[in-house]
């Protein structure tokens, strides 16, 4: 884990039964990672974040996206709450779609460790495209159950 982890002194979640304002950008936002609690287990965990919300890098127009971030843990899970604010954090990042979807991926991946991670960008169209971007890991662990992520190609999303 990097430094970029702010776990309080005792070793704890830091935000969970605390107010927790939003981060203001996503370099201010600390994420919490606690200990696995099946370790040594080849298992999937999945967030999915429907109503992801960024800015557009050239007009500050609000831009939305379906996420779904997969990992198989290591010796330590992302704490959700942290993570949500996390996320919550780039309301006001502008970005590209590219830039967005593969940053929030390899800060998970970089600072948690997992033993494999996928993110998928399901972004809502601006200027009439709609632009999905996809980053993993590397290739997922052998015998590690992979379910579609369940986004269907853009029709009016819901």
């Amino acid at each position: 884990m990097t430094d970029t982890t702010d776990a309080s002194p005792s070793g704890q979640p830091q935000f969970l039964g605390q107010q927790s304002p939003l981060p203001a950008s996503p370099d201010e936002a600390k994420l919490d990672y606690v200990p696995n609690p099946r370790a040594g287990e080849l298992y999937l965990v999945r967030f999915a974040a429907p109503e992801f919300t960024s800015l557009c890098p050239v007009t500050s127009a609000p831009d939305f996206a379906h996420l779904v971030i997969d990992y198989a843990p290591g010796e330590t899970i992302v704490e959700s709450k942290s993570l949500k604010l996390f996320l919550g954090s780039f309301r006001n990042h502008n970005g590209f779609h590219e830039d967005v979807t593969v940053g929030i991926g390899k800060r998970l991946f970089t600072e948690m460790q997992p033993k494999w991670l996928r993110i998928g960008g399901y972004w809502y169209p601006r200027g009439g495209i709609p632009i999905d971007v996809f980053w993993q890991s590397g290739a997922p662990p052998e015998g590690l159950w992979l379910p579609d992520q369940g986004v269907a190609p853009y029709r009016g999303r819901g």
